[in-house]
């Protein structure tokens, strides 16, 4: 009789887990699958537990390999939040979880390139890649080139100030 125990309480933790998998998110916005895997804490038989957790455990991994679940550390967390500066992205809000972020209102970053379009308005590429093109009609008092320092700043109504040397800078806009 324990044999036919054991099988039927390996076979109630299975169908918890299939339930627990493909569940719908919880209160918290968490995913099903990290759900599924959290509600194997709350199967009472050891062995329907740890079956719970085998199978909860697989598709999470399976769900990662696919790329339907992320998983970042906090350091990955800030260089996103890093490399969002100058964009308005609400989204990057979802980095934000477990801490407080880092109020992000400068950076120094290296120029890679810089040129003028044919209105005489600069267009700068620094490191990481981002593309900062002049929007107002004044000037550098150094002319950007490349391994200079740009410092960029925010400014009042959304706009942002690039600096290049420590002299006087232009109103930016970040187009990538």
């Amino acid at each position: 009789m324990t044999g036919f125990r054991a099988r039927a309480s390996l076979a109630a933790g299975l169908l918890l887990v299939a339930g627990a998998v493909h569940a719908e998110p919880q209160a918290k916005g968490r995913v099903p699958v990290l759900q599924g895997l959290l509600d194997c804490r709350k199967v009472a038989a050891d062995a329907a537990r740890l079956a719970c957790y085998d199978a909860a455990a697989g598709a999470m991994d399976q769900a990662e390999a696919k790329g339907d679940v992320v998983v970042v550390d906090r350091e990955q967390a800030r260089t996103v939040r890093h490399q969002g500066f100058g964009f308005n992205l609400p989204s990057l809000a979802i980095f934000d979880r477990g801490e407080t972020p880092e109020d992000i209102r400068r950076v120094a970053l290296k120029v890679l390139a810089a040129s003028r379009d044919g209105n005489g308005k600069w267009t700068v590429t620094v490191e990481g890649g981002q593309v900062w093109r002049q929007i107002d009609t004044g000037d550098f008092t150094v002319t950007p080139r490349e391994g200079m320092t740009a410092n960029i700043r925010q400014a009042m109504m959304g706009s942002y100030i690039m600096s290049i040397g420590g002299h006087a800078g232009v109103r930016v806009h970040r187009d990538r």
